[in-house]
């Protein structure tokens, strides 16, 4: 194979509109250090055009998306996305190598960073169309997957997986899918440190009961240290995120980001060395205004995008009554941007 363990580790098994922008000139590594988490229902294209007003460089993804919404449903809806979004990454659900290769040719002219393949979700609808965390049990399945859209596209093709499933948890299991996984292209993995039970527990509870191993993700980057290692699950964080970057490759932030995403502001400075001047909330604000403005006179209601902007004022004085205005006012029929701007007198800075 291309890569190999280190020595001393033991082998366990042998837009809204389409857009082509510039490539991003972040190195696959360095692009990975922190980045967003995709969550269905949560990391759709107004988050994402949020987020970007308080970070520039966090690698962003979007809502997990089937092939067979692809291939066969609105593209533009479901691919769509700003320019300002970039760099942005495209998560598929599927286990068909060959549409995965068609969906992936389609994301790469859309203009994507980075195809992502979901093999960590575990619900039962995902199971039932037979990809998410049931494809761990056929790694051999994964990597043709991998290799047929790494063959389709010149895009990096990665892959979200879990530390195991059900009873099939051991680090030599994992050690393996691994294996065989990268020999079919891929090279980034971004491992949820947590297994999964495919049966008895709700997708929620999977994300909290099951503990966190983040020994185990820390000793797969040690016996792989030629891949690309990115821990996700658990994150609360900048400083939390440093203290696993001394060992791993990058970290992944998911709910703590959405819940309270001006956690983010200190990200481009802190891990990718860009010295530009962090906006101020009351800033993010008003460079939101305009997009909102755009996406009013587009029918999109207030409450589609305010919803994601809930959290700006987390822990800061104001900050409950600035939910609580945009809750009771961004629902109500022809809210405008007077909504925001009035929920933002509560938390002048």
């Amino acid at each position: 194979m291309a890569f190999k363990m280190s020595e001393k580790a033991s082998r366990p098994f042998k837009t809204i509109q389409k857009f082509s922008g510039q490539i991003n000139d972040m190195s696959l590594n360095q692009r990975h250090r922190i980045c967003v988490a995709p969550m269905m229902e949560w990391t759709d294209r107004h988050f994402r055009y949020f987020v970007r007003l308080i970070s520039r460089r966090v690698l962003l993804y979007t809502e997990m998306v089937t092939t067979s919404a692809i291939l066969h449903g609105d593209r533009e809806r479901l691919l769509g996305y700003h320019a300002a979004e970039k760099p942005l990454a495209l998560q598929l659900g599927g286990s068909n190598p060959t549409e995965l290769a068609a969906c992936a040719r389609i994301a790469e002219a859309y203009g994507f960073d980075e195809i992502n393949l979901n093999v960590g979700c575990p619900s039962d609808r995902v199971q039932t169309g037979r990809f998410g965390a049931c494809l761990m049990a056929e790694p051999e399945l994964v990597a043709e997957c991998v290799a047929a859209m790494a063959g389709a596209v010149s895009l990096p093709v990665t892959v979200k997986t879990r530390i195991g499933i059900d009873d099939r948890d051991s680090y030599e299991e994992l050690a393996h899918f691994v294996e065989v996984v990268a020999s079919g292209g891929c090279r980034t993995f971004i491992i949820h440190a947590r297994k999964a039970w495919l049966k008895g527990l709700s997708p929620k509870e999977n994300r909290e009961i099951p503990p966190l191993r983040y020994d185990v993700v820390e000793r797969l980057k040690n016996d792989y240290p030629t891949l690309e290692i990115i821990l996700n699950g658990g994150v609360v964080d900048l400083d939390q995120a440093a203290r696993h970057l001394e060992r791993l490759d990058g970290v992944m932030i998911g709910r703590a980001a959405y819940h309270q995403p001006y956690l983010l502001a200190e990200a481009d400075r802190r891990f990718f060395g860009d010295d530009r001047p962090v906006r101020t909330r009351r800033q993010v604000v008003e460079a939101l205004l305009p997009y909102v403005e755009m996406e009013l006179r587009r029918g999109v209601r207030l409450q589609s995008i305010a919803r994601h902007i809930l959290g700006l004022y987390h822990g800061r004085p104001g900050g409950r009554a600035w939910r609580r205005h945009l809750s009771q006012y961004a629902t109500k029929p022809n809210a405008g941007t007077d909504v925001i701007l009035e929920a933002a007198r509560y938390c002048e800075e």
